[in-house]
């Protein structure tokens, strides 16, 4: 009787925690992305001098709320997954971890807590609320085209956030604000100039690590501009040509089966109907 309860229970939370195709689930994905985009905002404002001076201790207060609040729903993921090990070591497995370790390593290495700006990546879950795979293959009419167009864009927009708040971030820890790099903003700042290939030469790097990862960021920027959209169309096209649901397995908690599948096609396990 008990083994069923607790069968019972893991399932609703499997059906909350990772289905995206419920009201209930969209709800809880939606508030998951709101706290995580608010988590990374505290972060970025305590790394402001003046905000840090006046509101430093709420700030921080505020930081340890969502690290609790994002503790408790990494525990509850591995509770309601049939294969908790298969999900932890998973790349949302890992990147819930990294949101959640730099807190507590905190304690004992002061600093080491603005890596929580890495909690931006579990924003990535956005695009199950999204359906990005459901229109990106559909380019045989005009509105449909520019619908998928448009999530493409805001994909690109989103990389290049992600890459401009990870590289201010780690510059904002390798240099100093005798080199101009005084926060995280003004840091992703100099991210923009430098992924942009614009180089104002307001502010630079003049520590070798820092030089070091200046011109991996010129690299990617040269990337970024050179890669045709055409490329990147045709490829997604081909990648997403059936029509997948964001329907997660309850035991290893992939994503990306076909609408008719009712087993997992990664661990053979029965999907929930």
């Amino acid at each position: 009787m008990q083994a069923k309860a607790s069968a019972n229970l893991r399932h609703k939370l499997h059906e909350i925690i990772f289905e995206a195709d419920t009201p209930v689930g969209k709800w809880f994905d939606v508030l998951l992305i709101l706290s995580i985009l608010l988590s990374v905002m505290l972060v970025m404002l305590d790394s402001v001098r003046a905000f840090h001076t006046s509101w430093g201790v709420w700030l921080r207060y505020g930081e340890w709320f969502f690290t609790i609040l994002f503790t408790i729903e990494y525990a509850l993921r591995l509770f309601c997954v049939g294969r908790p090990l298969s999900y932890a070591t998973s790349f949302f497995g890992i990147v819930d971890l990294l949101a959640i370790l730099p807190s507590y390593i905190s304690i004992f290495l002061p600093g080491s807590r603005f890596l929580l700006v890495i909690r931006i990546l579990r924003v990535l879950r956005i695009f199950r609320i999204l359906k990005l795979v459901q229109y990106v293959g559909e380019a045989s009419l005009l509105m449909k085209a520019l619908r998928a167009s448009r999530r493409k864009i805001l994909v690109f927009l989103f990389t290049v956030l992600l890459l401009v708040i990870i590289f201010g971030s780690l510059m904002y820890l390798i240099e100093s604000p005798e080199n101009g790099f005084t926060s995280i903003p003004r840091s992703m700042y100099w991210a923009i100039v430098t992924l942009t290939t614009v180089g104002f030469g307001d502010i630079y790097p003049r520590t070798d690590l820092g030089q070091v990862i200046s011109a991996l960021i010129m690299i990617i920027g040269y990337g970024i501009i050179a890669v045709p959209t055409g490329i990147v169309t045709v490829e997604l096209s081909h990648a997403f040509k059936k029509s997948l649901t964001t329907q997660a397995c309850p035991e290893c908690s992939l994503e990306g089966h076909d609408e008719d599948a009712a087993y997992c096609k990664y661990c053979g396990a029965q999907l929930n109907k």
